[in-house]
């Protein structure tokens, strides 16, 4: 099956700081693909340029097949990259349906706010997360939810709009077991659905339990990437060792 995403000799620099350094990177469908590296080894940079925050200074990005010419979050979500970061994006004080469109609002005349539209969308949502047994509805404040049913809501969000690439940003980052355990489910049902999921995380432990694939980065290039089946925990721990010298 061919890639969802490619990206081709990437090269990204901020002033004399050279951030990546001529990445090649790709993704497939219905894979789950996890970004290590140590601080300052390119990740986010590489990231934002998936997402469309960045423009690469070299370098191709294509989708689907066809290179894309334009970079802004704008085109990215129109080609199916929908972007989960680490503060989930979500205001606490609104009801859980509000922030499921946020900045992208179904509307009626006038543009007006179709709150019955999505207030259904937003039961559907919670069905399919299996956050309804624990008592979310779509009048949730989202205040009232636990690390991991946000870590849900946002991921049902992408999921909702139709995203065929979903970047999660440390998505296990302080949550307790359960949630942890329920936010790598999260990951799974995307997989499931054919979506492609990239994860970035310091946390070895979750990352192999869903793994597919794993990307090293270090100082802006490439340094490795193997199958989960390719090498062990242990070896994984090693090459992330071997990296940061």
């Amino acid at each position: 099956m061919p890639n969802i995403l490619e990206m081709r000799n990437i090269r990204k620099s901020f002033g004399n700081v050279h951030a990546l350094l001529g990445v090649d990177f790709s993704m497939a469908p219905g894979e789950i693909t996890v970004l290590l590296g140590d601080n300052g080894a390119g990740k986010s940079t590489l990231v934002k340029i998936i997402a469309g925050l960045y423009a690469p200074n070299e370098g191709t990005v294509v989708i689907d097949g066809k290179p894309v010419e334009k970079f802004s979050v704008r085109n990215a979500r129109a080609m199916g990259v929908e972007t989960v970061y680490q503060d989930r994006a979500l205001g606490f004080s609104q009801p859980l349906w509000r922030n499921l469109f946020a900045g992208r609002h179904l509307t009626i005349r006038f543009g007006l706010i179709d709150a019955v539209k999505e207030r259904a969308a937003a039961e559907k949502i919670i069905t399919e997360l299996g956050l309804s047994g624990a008592g979310v509805a779509p009048d949730t404040e989202v205040g009232l939810l636990s690390g991991g049913e946000r870590q849900g809501l946002a991921i049902g969000r992408a999921m909702y709009f139709k995203a065929r690439v979903v970047i999660l940003d440390e998505p296990t980052t302080a949550l307790a077991v359960s949630e942890v355990e329920r936010v790598l489910d999260f990951m799974r049902l995307l997989r499931s659905e054919g979506r492609s999921v990239l994860v970035i995380t310091h946390s070895i432990e979750h990352a192999w339990q869903v793994a597919d694939r794993f990307v090293l980065l270090s100082h802006g290039q490439v340094f490795g990437q193997w199958r989960k089946e390719e090498l062990t925990s242990d070896g994984l721990f090693a090459k992330l060792i071997e990296a940061e010298k």
